[in-house]
């Protein structure tokens, strides 16, 4: 396959390595030109190249803790997902030969925080905050028009939050736990829902596949998390077990607002019980399927 996709973080770094090793060709677009890479200007100046698939992961990092949260940080979070996936939409759409498979990478934050309500791929829902607003004009964004879609297969993945050695959420957690200042984030019963970078690359890779039957106009959603059901108080704990960290310090909910900004916080202390159905149904096998698995090879033990 060749893959064209724009994202050059954490999870594209995770993908482009997954790609390669299958004997896949990669091309990234990027800011900066280089090997393996053409630009946003080459995108519009010359179109999309010859490909069979292409993929957004782009966004600014939601959790950067270096910018705070005002009006310009907002903006970004919407311009640098939203703008980014109109203009490959459009390059799909012009393209002489559409790729077979356009894939988009939004998340859970669309489904609403609940202690007990459980979410499908097939779960109806609206927008209720700003989160949820941004994933609805984002997955909107990337809609092809019907006589693209008729070849063209859409999909898009919800993941939660992404576990992994070199960046993700785990980038920010590692240190406070390995000081032993770790600790469960606002009443810690909110379920976290999560998944290994490895695995969210995995299921990336599977929804690349040409399609088998004629593509529907409406894109094929999958939840992007791992099938354990995890509280973040017992990501906590394990997390503190798998690194022998006392994990003692409870950070309450206001304290979070206060650091982080509420829209943002909500994040981390609320969360969503959020089911990989058709995940499973599509026959992808996690490599990393409960937090024992996941958090002893990220945290090398």
């Amino acid at each position: 396959l060749r893959v064209f996709f724009c994202g050059s973080g954490f999870v594209g770094r995770e993908l482009t390595r997954l790609l390669r090793s299958k004997g896949h060709e990669v091309t990234v677009i990027s800011r900066q030109p280089g090997p393996g890479k053409i630009t946003w200007r080459d995108l519009e100046s010359n179109g999309l190249p010859s490909c069979d698939s292409a993929v957004n992961l782009a966004g600014e990092n939601l959790m950067n803790p270096l910018r705070w949260w005002n009006e310009s940080y907002r903006k970004d979070l919407f311009s640098s997902r939203i703008d980014t996936t109109k203009a490959l939409a459009q390059a799909i759409a012009a393209s002489p030969e559409p790729p077979h498979s356009w894939v988009l990478v939004s998340g859970v934050a669309c489904y609403k925080p609940s202690l007990t309500a459980e979410y499908t791929e097939d779960s109806e829902w609206t927008p209720f905050d700003l989160l949820s607003k941004l994933v609805k004009e984002w997955e909107a964004s990337a809609l092809l028009p019907d006589n693209v879609s008729k070849t063209t297969k859409q999909v898009v993945i919800r993941p939660g939050a992404v576990l992994g050695r070199d960046g993700g959420a785990m980038k920010q957690m590692w240190l406070p736990f390995w000081l032993g200042l770790g600790g469960t984030l606002g009443s810690g019963r909110q379920p976290f829902p999560w998944i290994h970078v490895s695995d969210l690359a995995g299921i990336i890779a599977h929804a690349l596949e040409p399609p088998v039957d004629t593509p529907s106009s409406s894109p094929q959603v999958f939840n992007g998390v791992a099938p354990a059901l995890n509280t973040n108080y017992e990501f906590t704990k394990e997390m503190g077990r798998v690194m022998r960290r006392p994990t003692v310090f409870p950070v309450p909910g206001f304290v979070m607002n206060t650091l982080m900004g509420s829209e943002r916080a909500v994040v981390l202390t609320q969360g969503q019980k959020v089911i990989p159905k058709r995940t499973l149904e599509a026959g992808f096998q996690y490599k990393y399927p409960d937090l024992t698995s996941a958090l002893k090879e990220i945290l090398g033990s």
